[in-house]
């Protein structure tokens, strides 16, 4: 395994907040690549660049898998890689932050089903509120992105549970690294209809390389890290900064400045985050599931 010492002496909170801010700038990338090889095809290199980068630094053909581990990472692998595919056919029509915000509903419905409280129920209210004020922001394209958007927190529900499963086998970071090998093999066929230009220009397949560096590797290694540090509830309240980043970077980068219903929208859904995120599950345990999305 790879150690990073330097790392491992910083705080967690300014870690998370790197691979944060790497995960958006990963997807900022991704749409100026839009125009070249369409959102399938960036996805697609995404995964398969990001599986190969992790599978080459953890040295992953070395160890002996059962059929139970290849199994399951390669169903955890689908699930990312679908939910990576759902969220690029999102943010071609969405704004980065608005995005991402309705793409929250799937941990927030997974915390909610494994807590069947007035708490839960009433983060879920929000959530929805926040969905239905962005989904009204835009006429053109709003519906097409948002139900992308809701896709990709719907596969993002599955991801939690079957990372869960990955995260606590002995595959673990081996696990994702096979896992999305098997995702780039299921969303190929997709993708593979545009990797023509990738194909034909080097510096347009380095900058999809680099979305799968930016997105997938970065912020992967950096939770691992950060999730042996902290407990999982108060990981899992660390994710509400996460849609108020992506607007932060889709301002910087994409020059996506929001209108303040799109603000209140997004405001909802971190309140939802929050709330959702201090329920407390049976014998006091915290609800959170303590993974980042996978934008």
């Amino acid at each position: 395994m790879v150690r990073v010492p330097r790392l491992e002496s910083v705080a967690p909170e300014p870690l998370f907040m790197v691979g944060a801010v790497s995960q958006y700038l990963g997807a900022a990338v991704a749409v100026h690549l839009f125009d070249e090889m369409g959102a399938s095809g960036v996805a697609l290199v995404r995964v398969l660049g990001a599986a190969v980068m992790i599978i080459a630094l953890r040295r992953s053909w070395r160890r002996r898998w059962t059929a139970s581990e290849l199994g399951w990472a390669s169903a955890f692998g689908v699930a990312l890689a679908a939910m990576n595919l759902s969220f690029y056919l999102a943010i071609d029509e969405l704004p980065l932050g608005n995005a991402v915000a309705i793409e929250f509903t799937g941990p927030i419905l997974v915390a909610a089903a494994f807590t069947r409280t007035l708490r839960s129920g009433a983060a879920l209210l929000l959530a929805a509120g926040g969905v239905v004020v962005l989904a009204g922001v835009e006429a053109e394209g709003t519906m097409r992105g948002v139900g992308f958007a809701l896709l990709a927190g719907m596969f993002w529900a599955g991801y939690i549970v079957l990372g869960h499963r990955v995260a606590r086998g002995p595959a673990a970071v081996d696990g994702l690294g096979l896992g999305m090998l098997a995702g780039a093999a299921a969303i190929s066929g997709f993708g593979a209809p545009e990797l023509g230009p990738a194909l034909d220009s080097p510096l347009v397949l380095l900058l999809a390389l680099v979305t799968g560096l930016l997105s997938n590797v970065i912020p992967y290694w950096i939770d691992q890290l950060v999730m042996r540090r902290i407990t999982q509830h108060r990981f899992a309240l660390l994710q509400a900064l996460l849609p108020a980043t992506a607007v932060l970077v889709g301002i910087a980068v994409l020059i996506q400045v929001p209108s303040a219903r799109e603000l209140f929208g997004i405001a909802l859904v971190i309140a939802a985050i929050l709330l959702s995120r201090s329920v407390k599950g049976p014998g006091g345990t915290a609800a959170g599931t303590g993974i980042r999305a996978t934008d």
